[in-house]
């Protein structure tokens, strides 16, 4: 383990002082039973205060595999049909229309979508809905005509059009805000509610949540926006505490550590130190790629250079989408292995669970735009690193 955290520790001490650099980073890896790694390294802001294993992060689309995980709870109970129309459990979602392109005069030309979405298309990402960094039509949709950016955490936000007819093709974007509200419509309670209730509480996860508690917030590291010239200026912007909505794809507040002990239940089949989150054979088909043969896993295109470059894992690479987390079909050049998960966050982290090998790991950063040069490449050493020292740990003993 020496050399796993030298080796660990070296690539958090080079991209917070290289040039150019992170402001800060917290990493951590873990075995089924507990954290065998931490580390932080920089500043929560810069010139600021020094970034702490207990810094809490805006995790972004890192809450979209806990939403899942309530939205598998309802399959197990029988109260939720994945293949019946998502508006019989989310009456909204029923309302909208599929974006056909624009008029001559600019204005959005809509018809009705072919099919109702169903629960199971949103899991996969497959129901129709983008995002305005990655879709240029969503994107003008907000330039011309005012959607909002599903940052502002509203109803309106993801109120949207349908960017092609449901089960289509595969396109990420805010289709699990949606399976959130199919949550809130059967369990009859706001999602943050039903995730402390049902995935925090037994998992032990204390810090995490939609609004932060004012030590929380105290603790909390800034966005960071990177030029042209990979300069690094501390942004304002913040999710919003008390949201309108709890946005299942991206709304969560948490420290690495407490993210761990969601990523060791998948690491034991569903259970947590304060009961069984999910049954072992839910999560047995749950991380196993979902998507048809039309339906391909692509580039996600930056197209609003603030927010994201384009982006893609593993160029190449067989992948899929599962509920709800993206798979490597086959092993991956930092050593994940064929059916590991795995996804990231906007402001640049990123995370897999690997339960052939009992092993996770999760890099937070706090940069925007996402697929940020020197952050997904530290998240990349970093991971190398684990799969070299601990594959040799493993074959000398």
């Amino acid at each position: 383990m020496t050399d796993l955290k030298s080796a660990c520790d070296a690539v958090l001490d080079g991209v917070t002082r290289g040039s150019p650099r992170v402001p800060g980073v917290v990493a951590m890896l873990t075995d089924r039973d507990r954290t065998i790694w931490g580390g932080a390294a920089g500043e929560r802001t810069l010139g600021g205060a020094a970034m702490t294993e207990d810094t809490v992060f805006a995790v972004f689309s890192t809450t979209k595999a806990i939403t899942g995980a309530t939205a598998l709870q309802c399959v197990e109970e029988g109260l939720l049909d994945l293949d019946a129309p998502a508006r019989e459990y989310a009456p909204a979602i029923g309302r909208l229309q599929v974006l056909d392109g624009f008029e001559a005069d600019g204005a959005p030309r809509l018809r009705a979508p072919k099919s109702d979405v169903t629960t199971r298309q949103l899991m996969l990402h497959v129901g129709g809905f983008g995002y305005d960094f990655f879709n240029e039509n969503y994107a003008r949709m907000a330039r011309e005509h005012g959607q909002p950016s599903v940052v502002t955490c509203s109803h309106a936000s993801i109120e949207t059009p349908l960017l092609f007819d449901p089960g289509e093709k595969w396109e990420y974007g805010s289709n699990i805000d949606w399976v959130g509200q199919v949550v809130e419509g059967i369990r009859g309670k706001r999602l943050g509610a039903v995730m402390r209730e049902r995935v925090f509480d037994p998992l032990g996860m204390a810090e995490i949540g939609f609004t932060r508690s004012a030590a929380m917030k105290a603790r909390t590291a800034a966005i960071h926006a990177r030029g042209a010239d990979g300069s690094l200026t501390p942004l304002e912007f913040a999710l919003p505490d008390a949201p309108e909505v709890d946005m299942g794809g991206h709304g969560l507040y948490a420290t690495v550590g407490e993210y761990m002990k969601f990523i060791r239940m998948w690491l034991n089949d569903g259970d947590g130190p304060n009961g069984r989150v999910l049954k072992p054979e839910t999560v047995g088909w749950a991380v196993k790629n979902g998507l048809e043969a039309h339906q391909k896993v692509g580039m996600l295109p930056g197209v609003i250079a603030s927010l994201s470059n384009d982006a893609e894992f593993f160029p190449g690479l067989a992948r899929g989408w599962s509920y709800t987390f993206m798979t490597v079909e086959e092993e991956a050049p930092t050593g994940r292995p064929a059916g590991a998960i795995g996804w990231a966050g906007l402001a640049n982290l990123f995370y897999w669970i690997d339960r052939q090998n009992g092993l996770g790991g999760f890099w937070a950063t706090q940069v925007l735009p996402f697929a940020d040069p020197v952050s997904f490449s530290g998240y990349l050493d970093f991971e190398t690193a684990a799969y070299r020292h601990l594959t040799r740990a493993g074959a000398a003993a």
